[in-house]
């Protein structure tokens, strides 16, 4: 943990994915914080008419777009699976404009006097974003893949790939001030998310009546 002085704190909600992170985002949105989504800012640099698409276009050609213009995720990520040149080129077309922008949402958001909740997916593989406390959302590898195949047509072949191309849990775990575990049902997670708000409330530089 960053000590914090004259400002509010920010909170880094990190997590695997099928972890449940975005739910957890979700409710702490409905506290009250200011939750600046990173795959939400990726998603709207990546529309079409935006200088980060076009850049994209001009990379790896029209055959990543969709007939009507907008950005076939799946066919980047085909592209950029097992090519790790492609991948360099690609983060280096997306990351400095997506850094860009979370920094100017987070000080727009900190000049209101939010508490603000940074949600990135790779954030502990990534230490761009400037963040106080991370808060890791924690799921067992094999229930995680259940709920992303069985809720969100996965298939889990893809799935399990994806997971290996992130942080490990144990990596994750270590970089944590708190711990979210989600290895129950909404209820159980709703506690865990009850038991985190506790936390935030103590930090210092949380604000008054967060």
């Amino acid at each position: 943990m960053r000590p914090v002085y004259g400002r509010l704190v920010r909170i880094g909600l990190t997590g695997g994915i099928g972890s449940g992170k975005s739910t957890v985002s979700a409710a702490l949105a409905e506290r009250g914080a200011a939750v600046i989504d990173a795959d939400a800012v990726v998603r709207e640099l990546q529309a079409p008419g935006q200088p980060v698409l076009a850049a994209m276009v001009d990379h790896f050609g029209p055959a990543i777009l969709h007939p009507d213009g907008t950005l076939d995720r799946q066919a980047v990520a085909d592209r950029v699976f097992t090519d790790t040149e492609a991948l360099g080129a690609l983060n280096a077309i997306v990351h400095p404009a997506v850094g860009a922008e979370i920094m100017q949402r987070l000080a727009t958001a900190e000049a209101t006097g939010a508490l603000v909740v940074l949600d990135v997916p790779l954030l502990v593989e990534n230490d761009a974003v400037p963040v106080d406390v991370i808060v890791v959302v924690d799921t067992d590898p094999d229930l995680a893949v259940h709920r992303l195949v069985t809720h969100r047509g996965f298939d889990e072949v893809d799935a399990r790939a994806r997971m290996a191309r992130q942080a490990s849990r144990e990596e994750r775990r270590a970089r944590a001030d708190f711990v979210v575990v989600n290895d129950g049902d909404r209820a159980a997670l709703d506690g865990e998310i009850d038991r985190l708000w506790r936390w935030i409330e103590s930090l210092p530089g949380s604000g008054e009546g967060v």
